[in-house]
């Protein structure tokens, strides 16, 4: 089995990277069919220096593999660190099924392995190219050790993972399309369908983006690390959940939450964030290389009895009920939805220099999920509600919401309430192919009011350099639910 070393110059810091030329042609070219060339890592993050492998099944006769590293460069938005050589192909069995969770796995041996000498800490493509042409990702991150006085960018994979259908299974439905038919338990040990890359690059690319234009501190982790040891969350400045984070353990929330009380704001650029409440399991012979869910079967889940608090289902569901809006601030209610965003407190420091007026509307902005302010569900405060957009989910008229609060610590928390806000900051162009209608005045919008967050929590406590919440619950929804 091949392996190739990294370069052997210093990891840097992601800032260090902000002006140092890009690679425009980071993107895939034509995928071909599902067997042209697929792929995994064994791990899902690695620490600057560590060993990764590949498993790879393509039937070309050969393929190399690109490492591009995902930031502002100068506006080419990623840059090439490493590639191999040329690594024989090979067309590898049919993946396993596990019965009794409807678990897949591809289980392929090992193609190729390298070392991260010298690899800043960041977000990585690694782009797989066949010799007869196609192409497709596989994410990896390179994740951070201390995160002091950073802004920690926390990715997803437990959710990439769970919308994953490689193999004919996710955690939604069977190759009948069955949600009855869905896996319990899907692995990290299989490839992601489609280009790979599964929520990256609609949900989180463009976020990276942006923070590292900015030229603030910043550090990179995932949940699933996060779940494992959270000392990357001591002493940053925030933490930031990207577009759609919707699967977390209960050992993930309680780590965000206790940065939270230590003084480290929290941003959520989505919705439908910390909804799930999962498990991490061994796969063959890693840690945490599986992501357990009976949702609705939670009865069947083998912690239900013994163990409730770790029976995987809602958060906000027996056993163990415990609403995410203690954390967010906000409540998940619904899908699809399809509405503006309505400006609600125009003065609000996050709008400054947007010239927004309360009403405002950016259209289609709120979608496809979204959450609100929800009388009944554990509310922290002081809590303010600066958007409030009025939608029609499901035949049901309702809102979305956009809420701050701050907590005792100092530490400010921000829900933007809808799942299309990272997407908006590329609507109106190229990459913007998946904006549902958003134009460039919204790309603009968001992309200050981004701006203005990023830079605020990047300070500190935001209780101690920004105005405090008004609360207005009571006042925006008039005693109403």
């Amino acid at each position: 089995m091949p392996r190739a070393g990294g370069h052997k110059a210093r990891a840097q810091r992601p800032e260090s990277e902000r002006d140092r030329p890009g690679t425009p042609d980071w993107r895939t070219g034509p995928e071909g069919p599902p067997t042209a060339i697929a792929g995994y890592a064994d791990r899902v993050s690695v620490t600057p220096g560590e060993e990764c492998g590949l498993h790879v099944s393509t039937t070309a006769s050969s393929f190399r593999v690109l490492a591009f590293r995902v930031g502002w460069y100068g506006g080419a938005e990623a840059r090439l660190v490493w590639s191999s050589g040329r690594v024989p192909g090979r067309a590898q069995p049919a993946p396993r099924l596990l019965p009794d969770t409807r678990t897949v796995r591809a289980d392929w041996p090992r193609a190729l392995a390298f070392g991260t000498d010298g690899w800043p800490e960041g977000a990585y493509l690694l782009r797989l190219d066949a010799d007869n042409g196609h192409q497709r990702y596989v994410p990896l991150i390179v994740r951070s050790t201390d995160g002091s006085g950073r802004t920690v960018l926390m990715h997803a994979p437990a959710t990439w993972q769970a919308y994953n259908r490689w193999g004919g299974y996710s955690l939604y439905n069977g190759t009948s399309g069955a949600y009855a038919t869905r896996s319990l338990a899907v692995s990290f040990d299989r490839p992601y369908d489609g280009d790979g890359t599964q929520k990256f690059l609609v949900y989180e690319r463009a976020a990276v983006v942006l923070a590292e234009r900015l030229g603030i501190p910043l550090a990179y982790t995932t949940g699933t690390d996060v779940h494992r040891d959270p000392g990357v969350l001591h002493g940053a400045a925030a933490v930031v959940g990207l577009g759609h984070d919707e699967y977390w353990t209960p050992q993930q929330r309680r780590h965000v939450t206790r940065a939270r009380d230590a003084g480290t704001n929290v941003a959520f650029l989505g919705a439908n964030t910390c909804f799930r409440r999962v498990r991490l399991e061994e796969g063959e012979s890693l840690p945490d290389r599986t992501v357990v869910c009976y949702k609705s079967s939670v009865r069947a889940d083998p912690c239900y009895a013994t163990d409730p608090a770790l029976a995987t289902t809602d958060f906000r569901q027996a056993p163990a009920a415990d609403p995410e809006s203690s954390l967010t601030g906000v409540l998940y209610e619904g899908y699809p939805t399809d509405a503006p965003y309505v400006v609600h407190t125009a003065d609000h420091w996050l709008y400054e220099g947007t010239r927004v007026r309360p009403g405002d509307g950016f259209d289609h902005l709120v979608g496809v999920e979204y959450d609100r302010v929800t009388a009944g569900a554990p509310l922290p405060g002081p809590l303010q509600i600066t958007a409030h957009s009025p939608l029609v989910c499901d035949g049901r008229r309702s809102n979305s919401d956009s809420a701050y609060y701050t907590a005792a610590s100092g530490a400010g928390v921000f829900a933007t309430g809808t799942m299309r806000w990272v997407e908006a900051l590329m609507a109106g162009t190229p990459d913007g192919g998946r904006d549902h209608g958003m134009d460039a005045r919204t790309r603009v919008f968001v992309t200050r009011t981004t701006e203005n967050l990023l830079r605020a929590f990047a300070e500190g406590p935001a209780a101690h350099r920004r105005p405090a919440p008004r609360p207005n619950v009571g006042e925006v929804y008039r005693g109403r639910g």
